[in-house]
């Protein structure tokens, strides 16, 4: 009788911790859907933006097209702001690594040379502005 109480016991709690590993899974699972559901690029957000606009707010064609228009003044505007902005931050990047690289030796510093350079590229291949961030 104790032998097949504990055997009982053993596998309620076999049952209880298989749910909670599915549990944590599935919530993992959700929440990488959820970050990934997110717009990567300025022209998918803006769709998506004036798609929510229109269907909770029932947007008229009129209220459409100006709603577009006060997009595209804001979009200028922030590139305008985006440029005049730009050279001093890339002069912070870079009085930033100067800073760096004035604590390393020659070795680390080679290294470091060699980490900026793939930083660099994976900036590029992203698409990302140097001295912003997006």
């Amino acid at each position: 009788m104790n032998s097949s109480r504990l055997r009982v016991a053993l596998y309620l709690l076999l049952v209880f911790v298989s749910g909670v590993v599915v549990g944590a899974l599935g919530h993992r699972f959700w929440a990488l859907q959820q970050v990934e559901a997110r717009p990567r690029n300025p022209q998918e957000f803006r769709r998506r933006y004036v798609e929510e606009m229109r269907t909770r707010l029932q947007l008229t064609e009129e209220q459409l097209r100006k709603l577009n228009a006060i997009l595209d003044v804001t979009d200028a505007r922030f590139r305008q702001v985006r440029e005049r902005m730009r050279p001093e931050m890339n002069a912070i990047q870079e009085e930033h690594a100067n800073q760096v690289r004035a604590i390393l030796t020659d070795e680390q510093r080679q290294e470091y040379e060699k980490l900026r350079a793939e930083m660099e590229r994976k900036r590029k291949k992203n698409g990302h502005p140097r001295g912003l961030r997006p």
